[in-house]
């Protein structure tokens, strides 16, 4: 008998406030799926298996809990620098700071071999048949360059990317399909087409996320608007009224999950287990995951969004790139590190300083900048002028467009 559960859980690391980054979890519970692990606080990101469920921590760490018996939850050594996290029905994936992928768990059809050259990549999406735990899993990472990579289960040709194989942003792995939003806002769909899962409504134009469930795909609009289509034999693309307002999208199974800008969850599809009781107060979200019946949400009474929303300057001839980017020289530094950043338009920006545990130690800039290069000495100091030890730390540069991180190390 599957049973199901609501977790929110509060115990705190030092320097995080209270409910500062918890995982709400709720829906199907036979695995420990939603049993998320102590301390629940400090995540940025989550991502839902069929019965396994995953959370990155500020400081790079992934942890998995759940059913494990492929290995999905064991994250291998060292379980440092990751930056992304996809679950499939049987494994794992973890992005690298270093653009690496490490894949984990059930790997009976390869979906574990990443290609060689591992490397460059920028994100990672896992899919998988979500009635079966194992052997029919495949994987999807995407490159710097805009190209896509896939391999594991190809039955319905789930990893044969469409030419040109150029110019993506992002990627969504289903069931026995994937999807590609390329960089003019256009969808891109290839595997299996039982259900229509592939057929893109028109206008295929203006997306800027996607998800893919086991027959069905979900595209957000840069309005905020959800367009669903594919199976929908249990609502799963009947679309909650009103529909706006959303800047995240997550699906699972046979149910949806899209996250507004308000911070509240929105639910919808098969609720037999409670997949879709978005748990109270429904508020303060800030990230959202769906597995096979189960849900995810990453919970922040601060208010910070993990991603701003991307919006384009009216009457501007944009480009859907990232419009920011941050690195750091030298690195390992001592006594001072130079951070330099570049935007792509004149827009306001703020640059923080954390430590591993998630806790900001000094805000370096929170001011609007033009368009161009620009540079910050920090001299390894916190908010109060005190010097920190040696260690390592996230910078943070946060934008109206978008969130990029680099790690840096002091060395004393």
């Amino acid at each position: 008998m599957k049973s199901f559960v609501v977790v929110l859980l509060a115990v705190l690391l030092p320097g995080l406030a209270a409910g500062q980054g918890e995982i709400v979890a709720w829906g199907a519970n036979s695995c420990g799926q939603c049993i998320v692990p102590v301390p629940n606080n400090g995540f940025v990101a989550v991502a839902g298996g069929l019965r396994h469920s995953l959370g990155l921590k500020f400081g790079g760490t992934i942890v998995a809990w759940g059913i494990n018996n492929f290995g999905q939850c064991d994250v291998p050594e060292p379980n440092i620098d990751f930056t992304k996290v996809a679950a499939g029905s049987g494994h794992s994936l973890g992005l690298k700071f270093d653009g690496t992928i490490v894949a984990w768990g059930d790997n009976d059809s390869g979906e574990c071999d990443v290609p060689e050259p591992n490397a460059g990549f920028v994100a990672v999406a896992a899919g998988g048949l979500w009635y079966l735990e194992g052997g029919f899993g495949h994987s999807l990472g995407l490159r710097s360059d805009g190209t896509i990579v896939a391999w594991g289960a190809n039955y319905n040709g789930q990893c044969n990317v469409p030419e040109p194989n150029t110019d993506f942003e992002k990627i969504a792995a289903g069931a026995t399909h994937s999807l590609g939003l390329k960089s003019d806002g256009t969808i891109v769909a290839w595997g299996w087409n039982y259900q229509g899962q592939l057929d893109v409504p028109a206008p295929n134009a203006d997306f800027e996320a996607i998800a893919a469930g086991a027959g069905h795909s979900l595209g957000l609009k840069s309005d905020g608007t959800i367009v669903a289509w594919g199976f929908n034999d249990w609502g799963q693309c009947d679309l909650p009224e009103p529909n706006t307002d959303f800047y995240k999208i997550a699906a699972g199974d046979l149910h949806n999950l899209g996250l507004r800008s308000d911070g509240t969850i929105v639910a919808w599809g098969y609720n037999g287990i409670g997949s879709c009781d978005v748990p109270e107060p429904n508020a303060h979200f800030v990230a959202v995951a769906a597995g096979g019946d189960h849900s995810l949400g990453v919970y922040d009474p601060t208010g910070v969004r993990i991603e701003e929303p991307w919006e384009p300057d009216p009457g501007q001839d944009h480009q859907r790139t990232p419009t920011v980017r941050v690195i750091n020289y030298p690195n390992p530094f001592n006594p001072q590190t130079t951070i330099s950043f570049s935007l792509g338009r004149s827009e306001w920006a703020k640059i923080g300083v954390y430590d591993l545990g998630g806790r900001l130690l000094s805000v370096l800039a929170d001011r609007t900048y033009d368009a161009g290069h620009h540079t910050i000495v920090w001299y390894g100091n916190d908010a109060m002028g005190r010097v920190l030890p040696s260690g390592s730390y996230v910078v943070r540069l946060e934008t109206e467009s978008a969130v990029e991180t680099q790690k840096v190390s002091l060395i004393r």
